[in-house]
């Protein structure tokens, strides 16, 4: 069984991770995301290199670097968040939409974040549709 599970660790990481999610992370509906992603636009952009809102745009923000977007003047917890984890996750993504203050404690972001699983999974498949209909 062990050793099952570590050939199958090492084919996800062969492949890049690009193995299947598993959780309702995977099985969002971009489409419905797009109506979800409405409690963002206030402070967030999803087109590339717009600035402007309170926070930075969110354009490739699936598995882009943490507190990465040039021009942003990110707060110290975010930032120290950057240093912790490398890159937001699908999974740190949903844990932080979830619940953003439990995540980075003492963050700037206003929003309290967003309780049900499969409204986040939506505004994650959003989020990555979005990327791949920009490039």
């Amino acid at each position: 069984m062990k050793r099952r599970r570590a050939a199958s660790t090492w084919l996800a990481l062969a492949l890049g991770g690009c193995a299947p999610m598993a959780g309702p992370v995977a099985s969002g509906d971009p489409v419905r995301g797009e109506r979800a992603f409405l409690k963002c636009y206030s402070c967030h952009s999803i087109e590339p290199g717009e600035h402007g809102y309170g926070g930075p745009s969110l354009y490739e923000s699936v598995d882009r670097p943490i507190a990465s977007v040039a021009g942003f003047d990110y707060s110290a917890p975010m930032r120290a968040l950057s240093e912790r984890e490398m890159r937001w996750s699908a999974d740190l993504l949903d844990r932080f939409i979830t619940d953003p203050e439990a995540v980075v404690p003492g963050t700037d972001m206003t929003f309290t974040g967003m309780e049900d699983a499969a409204e986040r999974a939506d505004l994650i498949a959003y989020l990555r549709e979005n990327d791949r209909d920009s490039r």
